[in-house]
């Protein structure tokens, strides 16, 4: 009898082990998967467009009254709303030529049509990292290479309004996700594709922003 457990044994030990394995390699590849799929979904916001993932399946856009010319007491700290994805969540705009373009939370065809994106894996305006926005190149972001270093850009959300002084522009292929990916520097990424007659794109151009003022609404403005 007990050589026969003995059999049973040896030979089940090789599955238990192997089971044991296979859910360990699981659990350890759960966060870098997670990170991976952030890089993937700024790196790639033009993928997005076909993505099941990207809310296109039963997609609500709302349209959000943006504080563009707010009156009220203002604050260099203040409380970031979090927007949902589809929702109209800030204005960029620039003096330095006619740039006044909606951004969408989120990444989607319907929303690339009404204006420029915000991947939801970049930072929020207001917060640390690299806040990483692109739209078409021939709509919204038509004029984006226009701008040059020293140019200054204005976002407006609904608690606050971020400026920003144009640093670097940027030049690189689709498949490059150095300038996209999230990092600890303060920043502000707007780019599009590069035109290109022949056929489909495959650089892309921008500019990197770095931040010169912050003011979080903190009181009743008009």
């Amino acid at each position: 009898m007990k050589d026969n457990s003995r059999k049973v044994l040896h030979i089940i030990t090789p599955f238990i082990v192997c089971f044991l394995c296979m859910g360990i390699f699981i659990v350890a590849m759960i966060k870098p998967y997670d990170k991976i799929k952030v890089y993937l979904n700024l790196a790639f916001m033009d993928d997005l467009k076909v993505n099941p993932d990207s809310g296109t399946n039963g997609l609500v856009i709302r349209e959000n009254e943006i504080k563009e010319d707010f009156s009220g007491e203002t604050d260099e700290t203040g409380e970031i709303i979090r927007p949902k994805f589809g929702e109209l969540y800030a204005m960029i705009k620039s003096d330095s030529f006619e740039l006044d373009v909606p951004v969408y939370w989120g990444s989607d065809s319907q929303l690339f049509e009404r204006g420029a994106c915000q991947s939801t894996g970049s930072a929020l305006l207001g917060e640390d990292g690299n806040t990483v926005i692109s739209a078409h190149e021939d709509t919204f972001f038509s004029e984006l290479s226009k701008l040059e270093i020293g140019d200054v850009i204005t976002l407006n959300t609904n608690y606050g309004q971020f400026t920003y002084t144009v640093k670097e522009l940027i030049e690189f292929k689709k498949n490059n996700n150095k300038y996209v990916v999230p990092s600890e520097e303060t920043k502000l990424t707007l780019y599009t594709c590069k035109k290109d007659i022949l056929g489909s794109p495959d650089g892309r151009v921008g500019v990197i922003c770095e931040p010169t003022e912050k003011k979080f609404y903190t009181g009743e403005g008009q």
